[in-house]
Formats: structure tokens, C-alpha cells, sequence
């Protein structure tokens, strides 16, 4: 190694070690006690307004204006949903099995493929045109993809890459290295958070500054990851926990016990509210400001979720069935949500 490299190398093992002492000295949090029996409701008490076979599994969710889009396989790809008829109205064939989240942005839909070798495909939301990205797909399957401003960021390989896309010539023109395990980015202020899900840390990346700046303390195996009203939260697959990081101090200020703990699931942050998914758990409801678990509702079903204006879009993905749940229905079922979020709720 020679002396500019060795050098290099010296000052990032420093910068790695600053970072994790800034990680250690985040506070820890008591959790509360167990969820009592009396907020947790069977998922059959809810009854959707539709309910939609799609493929041999549905899995991952993303809303636009005027579609709902959900990855699947048998066949591999993504299908197009008319909220206004609650029907699939296309279903877009992908050279692989989509994996790793999907993300709106730039006139397309953007699709991390498993395959050989893993892809990512770039969906026209007018034409169902796919392109796909030269040379780059997810580092792992479970993982997650973003879009700010000005460009689409992925984990891509094994050693912890995230990779900034250019959405219009489709080249990778940044790449951060990141800790090791780390998979799922999530953009919110400004700022890329990148869950450790082999760890129990957040990681900040500052796209401007194109580097690691922050690290934060979470829940065991942090996985998948939403932002609003502020905050950041993550969905901790080793303990089935919820942890709330504050995006402008950049600490983590809350920890919610959802005993959900398990591989899969998803996170959305909806009308002051964050609602979670995992298998035998479909759908739980935590107050966004106070960190409170509101209701869950247990039985089949569940693993990936999205919430659009007026409805939760809930996934079956052994059935391959997408659910679509009046929002307002949900919460009338739900007696702990009598005055929450932003304004109250007249349920009866």
C-alpha cells in the first residue's frame, strides 16, 4: 500500500470510530409493557372493500395518484391497479422477481429485480415501458430503493455500496459505502437513512456532502424504514419494535414494542399514524406523535402495505391477493383513535 492510500485508510478508520462512538452515545429507552389484550382485534373484523387476485404471491406496494402498484410472481412482475374500479387494469412481465421494494419518482416506477444477475428496472408510469438499468441491481433480496430530488439510490453489492442513479441517463454517479448489512435507504430532509439490518443502527448520508455523517441507535435488525411528520421510524425485525428517530436533532427519541417480530413485513407513515404489517399480524396502528400502539389486528395475511388518501392497500402475499380497506373504517374500529393525529375523529 503506498503512503497516500495507507493515509486514506487511517483517516477512515478514524471517521468509522467517530461514528460509532456518536452511535454509542444515543440514549437507550425503557419499552413499554406488554400490548394489552384489549387494543388487538382479529383482521376479520375489518371487512375491505375489495379484494383483488393479482398473481401467486403479492409483495411490495407503491401508490400514485391515480394507480396502486404491487410486485409479483407466477408470473414475475408488476401489476397496475384502478383505484377507481378496484381492478388490475395491466400487468407489466419483468426479467426477474421483484425484491427489494418499489419507488415512484421521475415519470417511472422503479423495481429491484432478483435474477441472475439481479436488475433494476425503470417502468414507464404512461407507456408500462421497461428499461433497465445497465449494470445494476440490489445487493440482497428484503432490501429497499428511494428517490430524492435529483436522483434513485440502492444498496448494489455486497460490500455496502449505495449507489446514486441518475434517473434520466440511467448511470450510477455517487457511490457511499455504508456499514456492513446495511440494505434499506429511505430519503427524508434532505438526508438518505440507511437501516443496518445485520446491526442495530441507522446510518445518515448527506447526498450533498456524498458521505456517511451520522450514526444512531435502533431496535435489533432494523429493516424496513418510513418518514412523516418529522421522523424517521424503522420496523426492527429482531424484536418486533418500532423506533422513531427525530430527522432534525438526528437522535432517536422513542422505542414502541409491537411484539412482531420476524423476517418480512412493511412500514408506512399515514395520516399521523404509522401502520405496520408482518405475517399473523397484518395490521398494527401506532399514534405517529406520542409513539402509542393504537389497535392491531392479528390473523392471515399481511407482509407489505401502502396508504393512499382514503385507503390501506394491505397485501396476502402467500394467496397473492392485494386487500383494499376503507381508512376511515379502519380507524372507526379502532376506540384508541378517537382523537389522534392531526385532527379528531368522529367515530361513533
Amino acid at each position: 500500500m503506498n503512503y497516500s492510500a495507507s493515509r486514506s485508510a487511517r483517516c477512515l478508520t478514524r471517521r468509522w470510530l467517530l461514528l460509532l462512538v456518536m452511535a454509542a452515545s444515543s440514549r437507550s429507552f425503557a419499552q413499554p409493557n406488554d400490548i394489552p389484550a384489549e387494543i388487538r382485534h382479529p383482521i376479520s373484523e375489518l371487512v375491505p372493500t375489495a379484494k383483488i387476485h393479482l398473481a401467486k404471491t403479492a409483495d411490495w406496494v407503491a401508490i400514485t395518484d391515480d394507480a396502486v402498484w404491487v410486485g409479483t410472481t407466477g408470473p414475475d412482475g408488476v401489476a397496475q391497479i384502478d383505484p377507481k374500479t378496484n381492478s388490475a387494469i395491466a400487468a407489466v412481465p419483468l426479467p426477474g422477481k421483484p425484491c427489494a421494494g418499489l419507488a415512484v419518482g421521475f415519470n417511472a416506477l422503479w423495481v429491484p429485480l432478483c435474477a441472475k444477475p439481479n436488475a433494476l428496472a425503470r417502468v414507464d408510469l404512461h407507456t408500462r415501458s421497461v428499461t433497465l438499468v445497465p449494470g445494476v441491481g440490489p445487493a440482497d433480496r428484503e432490501g429497499g430503493i428511494t428517490v430524492s430530488r435529483d436522483g434513485v439510490w440502492l444498496v448494489i453489492d455486497g460490500r455496502s455500496t449505495l449507489a446514486r442513479i441518475n434517473p434520466n441517463s440511467l448511470q450510477i454517479i455517487q457511490r457511499i459505502v455504508v456499514p456492513p448489512g446495511s440494505l434499506n435507504p429511505a430519503y427524508s430532509d434532505g438526508l438518505i437513512w440507511v437501516t443496518q439490518s445485520s446491526g442495530a443502527q441507522v446510518s445518515i448520508v448527506d447526498p450533498d456532502k456524498g458521505s456517511l455523517v451520522g450514526m444512531i441507535n435502533s431496535g435489533p435488525q432494523p429493516r424496513f424504514l418510513d418518514a412523516g411528520q418529522g421522523s424517521v421510524w424503522t420496523l426492527n425485525q429482531g424484536d418486533g419494535s418500532l423506533t422513531q428517530i427525530n430527522t432534525r436533532s438526528r437522535r432517536a427519541v422513542a422505542t414502541t414494542r409491537l411484539r412482531t417480530p420476524g423476517h418480512g413485513g412493511d412500514i408506512k407513515v399515514a395520516r399521523g399514524t404509522v401502520w405496520t404489517t408482518m405475517a399473523k399480524v397484518p395490521l398494527s396502528a401506532t399514534d405517529a406523535s406520542t409513539g402509542k400502539v393504537l389497535c392491531q389486528w392479528v390473523g392471515p395475511g399481511g407482509d407489505s402495505l401502502g396508504v393512499s388518501r382514503d385507503a390501506i392497500w394491505l397485501t396476502d402475499y402467500d394467496a397473492g391477493d392485494v386487500y383494499r380497506y376503507d381508512l376511515d373504517d379502519v380507524l372507526r374500529h379502532c376506540p384508541a383513535a378517537r382523537h389522534h393525529g392531526s385532527q379528531p375523529w368522529s367515530i361513533p
